[in-house]
């Protein structure tokens, strides 16, 4: 009962889980451990949680930086008051808006004598900007100044609210009866591998070179990862739209200047492609290139040479130059006029695999002057490696009408801090 009073959910037959959206849950289940042996309750403690418990942590780029740590949790903890109101349905929303930087809403408490509110921010920075005496003067005051993006109801939900919700259910999904279909790996060509663990893969490079440091953003949305000479980064959005990039890795002439060559790659990206990107940002000369030297010929086929080797179809279009493989479901393209427009937004290259280059399974992008060592290894990849797709049958739980197994949800559901 203390628990659930201090909004722990019960999961299944004696487990709770805490799921905050501001990532405090370490914190606050201290406090509710020194809470239940103040009133003579035995309570142990994994070392693990323990080391998270004892672990001092800041935001970075947190957008009030005046605050203190504790002033930083306080504002955290009011948000996550605000979102277990909405929640347990103590919040009425009745609109929301996007103010151009942020989610904004109005509602109102609907207990006796409850007040409107403005609220403004997402998750753990959401905040009661405004109060109002009748719902209908809230909505006025909004509607005069969100007019053009208001909608009605509760925005949708976050990926950190999503999250939370999902962690409330994982040990009522996973005690279910039905069991999940092994999954049949198969041996394809690299272009058709699975994506993998994406943040596995990122984890597991900064591990093995202390040279890089993970730097955390003020949302879990982004990691951010930079070698020690700050002129070679690499950010890593988790959950992105598969059409969208996830990673991007840009190098810099000096830790202050402005760019000299970037690469993305989007979240469908097979792991094989990614491990060969990392491996040569790892040989130290990933970024040993001549800002404002020209795309010449020479380089061209440097980059694509084991792609000639091992038989690819060159062909030219234009602006074009084409490299693609035999069955026709990966390519390499080189846009000859993006490559001599350095300071444009165009493309220069775009490696891609899947039905038609309009609707890529997974797409690679490169600006002019990225290395031709880089663009090499990577075509060598595609020429010869091989990788592991795996075939998942899902079984839906028949009460439910659900999936009861996903292939990686639930790893970041359960430590969603890190």
């Amino acid at each position: 009962m203390a628990l659930e009073a201090a909004e722990w959910s019960v999961a299944a037959t004696n487990v709770l889980v805490l799921a905050r959206i501001d990532h405090e849950e370490p914190h606050w289940a201290k406090d509710a451990a020194e809470h239940l042996r103040a009133v003579g309750i035995a309570v142990e403690i994994t070392p693990r949680l323990q080391e998270a418990m004892n672990e001092e942590w800041t935001w970075a780029n947190y957008p009030m930086p005046w605050c203190t740590r504790s002033e930083i949790r306080e504002v955290s903890n009011q948000a996550q008051q605000i979102h277990d109101d909405i929640r347990h349905g103590h919040l009425l929303i009745h609109a929301h808006a996007h103010d151009g930087h942020t989610t904004v809403a109005v509602g109102t408490y609907l207990h006796r004598s409850g007040k409107s509110v403005y609220l403004h921010g997402e998750n753990h920075l959401r905040q009661i900007a405004d109060t109002f005496d009748s719902p209908a003067e809230a909505l006025l005051a909004f509607e005069k100044v969100h007019a053009a993006t208001m909608r009605p109801g509760p925005a949708p939900l976050t990926d950190t609210e999503r999250a939370a919700i999902a962690a409330r259910f994982v040990f009522d999904v996973t005690t279910a009866k039905a069991q999940p279909s092994r999954p049949t790996p198969e041996t394809v060509p690299v272009y058709l591998a699975d994506a993998g663990d994406h943040d596995a893969l990122l984890e597991t490079f900064i591990d093995s070179h202390g040279e890089w440091q993970k730097w955390r953003t003020w949302s879990d949305d982004t990691t951010h990862a930079i070698h020690e000479c700050q002129t070679l980064r690499i950010e890593r959005v988790h959950g992105a739209d598969p059409r969208e990039a996830a990673w991007t890795v840009a190098a810099y002439e000096t830790p202050v200047s402005d760019r000299m060559w970037h690469l993305t790659a989007t979240g469908t990206t097979p792991a094989p492609v990614l491990q060969t990107l990392l491996h040569h940002l790892a040989a130290g000369d990933a970024w040993d290139t001549a800002i404002g030297s020209p795309v010449t010929e020479k380089t061209v086929t440097a980059a694509t040479q084991p792609l000639t080797d091992a038989g690819w179809e060159h062909t030219v279009d234009g602006r074009w130059i084409r490299w693609t493989n035999p069955s026709r479901d990966a390519d390499i393209r080189f846009d000859a006029f993006a490559a001599h427009q350095p300071n444009s937004n165009l493309t220069t290259w775009t490696i891609w695999s899947g039905p038609s280059i309009d609707h890529p399974t997974w797409t690679v992008t490169a600006s002019p002057y990225t290395p031709s060592p880089l663009l090499a290894d990577i075509s060598e990849t595609l020429a010869h490696d091989t990788g592991t797709r795996h075939t998942h049958r899902w079984r839906r739980d028949a009460r439910r009408g659900r999936p009861c197994w996903t292939r990686s949800g639930w790893g970041r559901v359960t430590t969603p801090r890190q």
